[in-house]
């Protein structure tokens, strides 16, 4: 079990970056379509925002949490409302020194932004090394270098396995997910046998995945402020 103690009120800084938006062919529709899934993600997970997701230039976009339980899976949920158009995931826990806007992410500043920028420039130099390990997201949690290199080393070893994913794998993934995990509501949404949906996951080895899933929001969720007794 991991613990983390905080003598300030801790925040989750999110920093996503499109990969090569310049070379998108419809760089407009993958915009729009980011930003339905970014106020989508506003609307699901209200309670957890501090400061609300936006685009924040072209091709990048920021929000802030307030509790780490759902920020992985928030990454996660606007990376496959995403696919195929890459992105990259910087999370920066730390303190905000700043006023919060809790409708605009802008203007906010403090070790959570600092840090989570910081991830996402470790990740575009990653890109260009190929002898460094595949991934699309870090964190950086203010002294706690050691669990954060840990975690890093769960998201590269995510980011290998969602790669393996086939096409059809993912639209059965997400239906699944979006259907609250029941096979039998994802395979009349697709239209399939419920023993394809099962066949699809087990071969996509979905449930390693979710437990990578259940693991990092466990140990995420332990973010918080130390109260005194």
């Amino acid at each position: 079990m991991y613990f983390f103690f905080f003598d300030y009120k801790p925040y989750i800084a999110v920093i996503g970056d499109i990969v090569a938006s310049k070379q998108l062919e419809d760089r407009k529709t993958v915009q729009k379509q980011l930003r339905t899934t970014l106020n989508d993600i506003n609307e699901m997970y209200h309670e957890d925002i501090a400061s609300k997701f936006m685009i924040t230039l072209g091709d990048e976009f920021q929000g802030l949490l307030q509790i780490g339980n759902h920020a992985f899976e928030i990454v996660e949920k606007i990376e496959r409302e995403m696919y195929p158009t890459e992105i990259r995931f910087g999370l920066g826990v730390g303190k905000i020194t700043t006023t919060i806007d809790p409708n605009v992410p802008l203007g906010a500043d403090g070790p959570a932004y600092y840090n989570a920028r910081k991830m996402i420039d470790e990740l575009k130099s990653m890109k260009k090394k190929k002898m460094e390990p595949r991934i699309t997201m870090k964190i950086d949690i203010e002294d706690n270098a050691d669990i954060s290199e840990l975690i890093n080393a769960v998201f590269s070893l995510n980011t290998v396995l969602k790669a393996k994913w086939t096409d059809r794998q993912r639209e059965i993934i997400n239906a699944y997910l979006k259907c609250g995990g029941t096979q039998s509501d994802a395979a009349k949404q697709l239209g399939i046998n419920q023993s394809n949906v099962q066949k699809a996951l087990s071969n996509a080895d979905f449930y390693t995945y979710q437990n990578v899933l259940v693991t990092v929001t466990n140990i995420l969720s332990k973010i918080r402020e130390v109260q005194d007794d």
